[in-house]
């Protein structure tokens, strides 16, 4: 229809030598860089000069005589003078593209319209291009799980943008964030908003990246952990323009932290601190004391019958009696003081910031450290319900004290540990204060002083006595007995220091010496060609300590030691104390491949069920039944006994102590298979063994009492 109606409308050259003359001079017309149209009041096109059909592809003479909507999609003829407006611009393919279009007005004999073209394609590109960046942009920070703003480097002004996350965060709309500048200072909490508030002006000011974390509140009250992550953007000229940060909810991040951080020193049962919180605060209760002359206790709790509580009401009882107990133990002491679970059914309790009475110190922290037991005590003397069921719970408390029994922590804890395994053997359910034995404080001093001596410099030596063969008095094994190369007293035997060592906690150190001691010798004697099984006796507190026979297996490795090799022993009453416990562990060592002999048996308490299932290879009898077993009918019996007992549980047994060829003998009718004492050897240093080893007539001549 527009082609039509420019073929029908008259030209007007007259009118068009008007406007050319009006719009003089031409040649600047058509030079102008600007689309140019001119157009009477009905937007009849009386002019259009050469960049039209540049722009839109109409010849002049196309355009001249046509109306203006042939070129322009906009009604722009109801348009003011001097309008400025954006409009569709057709070409003469047919697509439509933006134009800027100015309207202005001439008087050339009848009003007309000017009207210029300036084609906006490539602005109209960019706004697109910005829209759809803004639309992605948007799409994306709104989308993640995070607060993104952007704020001016004017720190006066407010921030340009935020996305709506902010209402998620801290319950307020954007708008609000965007009009009111204190509106993050509001919602910081208070104890952090300094902090938080210098790391920001920091970043700020030295047009740095900003990475911190802080707290905010929300409306509702709630606390909320944020990591803040904030950077500088630039103008083209390098100046500062912008600063871009996310804020990120971090608060299941937090609280996962914090309950980890718990875990790490509190006891999941109980709610208690664990052991490693309990050293560290007593290690800050000790230095406290260094400086202000103090002192300080420890009690160690260990409950006498739990396990009667899993064995009978099942495990969910004992974690319920557990749990009591910690509640119960909380109300015992003051409120400097510190209740742990130590593990299992142990407790410890620290007695802090103890006073000192002048010249007497110790009995001031020792009348404290009474009173918090008796209290331990009595909370003990009350029955727990265990799920309907009433049970008395009793324990045993060891004390230990700084600076009277020890000098740094872990002396303490050990001094306090063999008390309470003191009040276990002597008086179950009461309390005991450490002590080094019935020595005056001299003796006690110097014995005590020598032994920590002896552990630090290793002052030790092993002897070795053979266990031989019954029938040919061939060597069979050595057992690795301890002596203490005291410097004054000349080689102390085992029981003039074993027990004391125990009550210091030093046995462990002397089991681990032992253990590595007896690996290298091995090694030295398989160098000669000495073939010898060696074996060592396991304290309770080595046997009791984490991860055991990963520790003994680990020495094996490092010596190159086959575990076949080894005869690994522990007591009658060792094993009993705990037979769950001790059959796990021995287990695990029997696994390994070690040799396992109960030794001194017959002066514990064994069941038969029990030893029935213990992985044990050799049953020790003690030497107090084989001591004039020929003389004595009753003894003979019970070692007749002993010897078919381990025939019967697939154990070889073994006679301790024999000392005469009648005992030697007796035995040897009765079909034990092994003996080890006098009579053979006595414990011989570590050069005398290859000399042992090499008669070959064996061990059996060998007089009594040699």
């Amino acid at each position: 229809m527009a082609s039509r109606a420019m073929e029908t409308a008259p030209r007007d050259d007259d009118l068009f030598s008007r406007v050319a003359a009006h719009l003089e001079p031409g040649p600047l017309l058509e030079a102008t860089p600007e689309c140019l149209v001119v157009t009477r009041g009905n937007g009849q096109i009386v002019y259009a000069n050469a960049r039209v059909q540049l722009l839109t592809g109409f010849t002049r003479d196309e355009l001249v005589g046509g109306t203006i909507e042939l070129l322009i999609a906009t009604d722009v003829l109801g348009l003011p003078a001097e309008a400025r407006v954006e409009a569709l611009c057709r070409r003469n393919t047919g697509d439509q593209f933006p134009v800027e279009v100015n309207i202005g007005a001439i008087d050339a004999g009848e009003p007309l319209l000017v009207v210029t073209l300036r084609d906006l394609s490539e602005l109209q590109a960019g706004r697109d291009a910005q829209f759809e960046a803004e639309a992605k942009y948007r799409a994306l920070v709104e989308h993640i799980p995070a607060v993104v703003y952007l704020d001016p480097v004017d720190e006066d002004d407010t921030s340009i943008y935020v996305s709506p996350q902010i209402r998620d965060l801290i319950g307020i709309e954007p708008d609000e964030w965007l009009t009111d500048p204190y509106s993050w200072r509001r919602h910081v909490h208070p104890d952090d908003i300094d902090r938080a508030w210098d790391e920001y002006q920091a970043a700020y000011n030295g047009h740095t990246p900003l990475n911190h974390e802080y707290r905010m509140v929300h409306e509702d009250g709630t606390v909320r952990w944020v990591l803040e992550q904030a950077f500088p953007i630039d103008d083209e000229n390098g100046s500062p323009w912008l600063i871009q940060g996310v804020i990120f909810d971090i608060t299941e991040r937090k609280n996962a932290e914090e309950q980890v951080a718990f875990l790490a020193y509190h006891d999941k049962l109980t709610g208690l601190p664990n052991r490693a919180l309990f050293e560290e605060m007593l290690e800050s209760a000790i230095a406290r004391a260094r400086r202000s002359d103090g002192a300080v206790g420890v009690l160690f709790l260990d409950l006498d019958n739990f396990k009667m509580v899993n064995d009978t009401l099942g495990h969910h009882s004992g974690d319920l009696l557990l749990a009591q107990l910690a509640d119960r133990l909380r109300t015992c002491t003051r409120d400097t003081d510190l209740v742990a679970r130590q593990g299992g059914d142990e407790f410890l309790l620290l007695l802090s910031d103890l006073d000192r009475e002048e010249d007497a110190a110790e009995h001031a922290a020792l009348a404290t450290a009474e009173m918090v037991a008796n209290r331990v005590r009595e909370a003990l003397a009350e029955p727990f319900d265990l799920h309907g069921t009433q049970f008395l719970a009793a324990g045993s408390i060891g004390i230990s004290l700084f600076p009277h029994d020890a000098q740094d922590a872990e002396t303490l804890m050990k001094n306090a540990d063999a008390a309470m395994y003191k009040t276990k053997r002597t008086e179950p359910g009461s309390f005991t204060v450490f002590t080094t034995g019935d020595l005056d404080p001299a003796q006690q001093f110097s014995l005590t002083t020598r032994l920590r001596e002896a552990v630090r410099e290793e002052r030790w030596v092993l002897h070795w006595q053979p266990i031989v063969d019954v029938a040919t008095g061939q060597i069979e094994s050595l057992e690795a007995l301890i002596r203490w190369r005291d410097p004054k007293g000349g080689l102390v035997p085992p029981l003039e220091f074993i027990p004391l060592a125990e009550e210091l906690g030093l046995i462990e150190a002397i089991g681990d010496w032992v253990l590595a001691e007896l690996v290298r010798q091995q090694k030295e004697w398989r160098d000669q060609g000495l073939d010898l099984r060696l074996g060592f006796n396991l304290s309770p507190r080595q046997l009791w300590s984490a991860r055991l026979a990963e520790k003994v297996m680990a020495a094996m490795r490092a010596g190159g030691v086959d575990p076949d090799r080894v005869v690994v022993e522990i007591t009658e009453s060792t094993a009993m104390a705990d037979p769950d416990r001790t059959q796990k562990i021995l287990s695990e060592l029997h696994a390994w491949g070690f040799t396992l002999a109960l030794d001194d048996f017959g002066t514990g308490y064994s069941s038969l069920a029990r030893l029935k299932h213990m992985p044990v290879d050799v049953l020790k009898i003690d030497r107090a039944f084989v001591h004039d077993v020929n003389n004595d009918i009753s003894q003979a019996s019970m070692v007749r006994a002993m010897i078919q007992l381990a025939q019967g549980l697939d154990m070889i047994p073994l006679a301790e102590g024999v000392e005469t060829p009648q005992e030697y003998e007796f035995l040897r009718a009765n079909g034990c298979r092994f003996a080890q004492g006098f009579l053979f050897s006595r414990p011989v240093p570590a050069d005398e063994v290859p000399t042992l080893a090499a008669r070959t007539e064996g061990l059996l001549p060998v007089p009594s009492g040699g």
